[in-house]
C-alpha cells in the first residue's frame, strides 16, 4: 500500500517527537515518587484530562491523564473505548498488571448493568487508573493522546503516588 506525503509527515513527526521526548521521559521517571498523605476522595475531569487527589476538602496533588480511545461520554459498551462517568469506588488493586500497577474503578455499577442489559450489549469492565505498559518508558508523552481501552493513565512515578496514597474503598467521581 502505498501512503500519501502528509500521512509521511505526520508519522515521521510523530516518530521525531517520542525519541525527542524519550530522553525527557527518563528524566521525570527517575524523580522519586512523592510521599503523600491517605487521600479521602479522587476527582477525574475527563474533558481537562486531569486527576485530582483531594484529603478533607483539601486538593492534595493533580495529575495530568490520558484515557480511552473514544472519551467523550459515559461508557456504554465492552469494546466503545470510553472511560466512564459517575460515582464509583477504587475497590480493589493488582501490583502485577499488565501495566505498571492499577487499581481498579467499580465500574460496573447496578445502573451500568441495567442499562447495557437493556441494549443488549455487556457494559464491560476492568477498568482501572494505571501506569504505562511494562517495559515503555514514555512518561513525557503521557497526558497528549488518548490510547487506553477506557481506562485512566499516568506515568508509573506518578501511579506509585497514587498507589500509596489511595486506598481501596475510597470514592471516585469521574466527571465529563
Amino acid at each position: 500500500m502505498r501512503l500519501k506525503k502528509p500521512l509521511l509527515w505526520t508519522l515521521g513527526l510523530l516518530l521525531l517527537a517520542a525519541i525527542g521526548l524519550t530522553a525527557a521521559s527518563a528524566i521525570d521517571n527517575a524523580r522519586p515518587p512523592e510521599k503523600l498523605p491517605r487521600i479521602d476522595k479522587v476527582e477525574v475531569y475527563k474533558g481537562e484530562r486531569r486527576l485530582e487527589l483531594w484529603r478533607q476538602g483539601k486538593l492534595i496533588k493533580s495529575y495530568r491523564i490520558s484515557l480511552g480511545g473514544n472519551p467523550i461520554g459515559h461508557k456504554q459498551q465492552e469494546g466503545d473505548s470510553r472511560t466512564p462517568e459517575g460515582n464509583y469506588v477504587i475497590d480493589w488493586r493488582n501490583p502485577n498488571s499488565k501495566f505498571h500497577k492499577s487499581l481498579h474503578i467499580s465500574y460496573p455499577n447496578a445502573a451500568d448493568r441495567r442499562r447495557a442489559k437493556a441494549r443488549g450489549v455487556s457494559p464491560g469492565g476492568d477498568i482501572m487508573i494505571h501506569g504505562l505498559p511494562n517495559g515503555l518508558d514514555a512518561a513525557a508523552v503521557m497526558g497528549q493522546f488518548d490510547w487506553t481501552d477506557g481506562c485512566i493513565a499516568v506515568n508509573n512515578r506518578e501511579i506509585e503516588e497514587i498507589w500509596q496514597a489511595v486506598p481501596n474503598g475510597t470514592p471516585i467521581t469521574l466527571h465529563p
